[in-house]
């Protein structure tokens, strides 16, 4: 984002240093770095992960929001506390934000990142698709959650 940095791990190395075992015990598949540059082997000072169900402890500060695959997050409200608390801790910290596929979910997060750090809400799905992964924010909902998101809590508890 404007001033953090946006990019997928290109390798299985950048993959494990960006999140050591993976949100779920994957590879690393899924991840993204939201504070710059992916640097080998360190992992995150904090980790956003977008998961149905709750991923196994880290090492570093996490925090698990309940999002099932395709869908939308389960608590909007929490959802929302979140996507704020990382993006915050973007601006100094290493920052991870990740769900399975690093598609879906993981896109809908940063897009949402995006409209935090000044991205129009309509334009922030085709930033993160530039700047992060061609396929981000796969469902039509998921976009519609972009575009309605202000960082507010009034627009996205509903």
């Amino acid at each position: 984002m404007r001033g953090r940095g946006l990019r997928r791990p290109t390798t299985p190395e950048e993959a494990a240093a960006t999140n050591g075992q993976g949100a779920g015990g994957s590879s690393g598949e899924g991840a993204a770095s939201a504070a710059g540059t992916v640097a080998t082997h360190r992992s995150p000072d904090f980790g956003l992960y977008l998961l149905g169900e709750q991923p196994p402890e880290f090492t570093w500060t996490a925090r698990w929001v309940r999002w099932p695959d395709f869908r939308l997050p389960s608590d909007r409200a929490d959802a929302l506390d979140a996507i704020v608390e990382a993006w915050t801790r973007a601006a100094h910290e290493r920052v991870e934000v990740a769900c399975a596929g690093g598609h879906g979910r993981t896109g809908t997060a940063l897009a949402c990142m995006a409209v935090l750090d000044g991205v129009d809400p309509g334009e922030a799905v085709a930033y993160v698709r530039a700047h992060y992964d061609a396929h981000a924010v796969e469902t039509p909902w998921q976009k519609r959650y972009v575009r309605k998101f202000s960082g507010r809590p009034s627009s996205e508890a509903r």
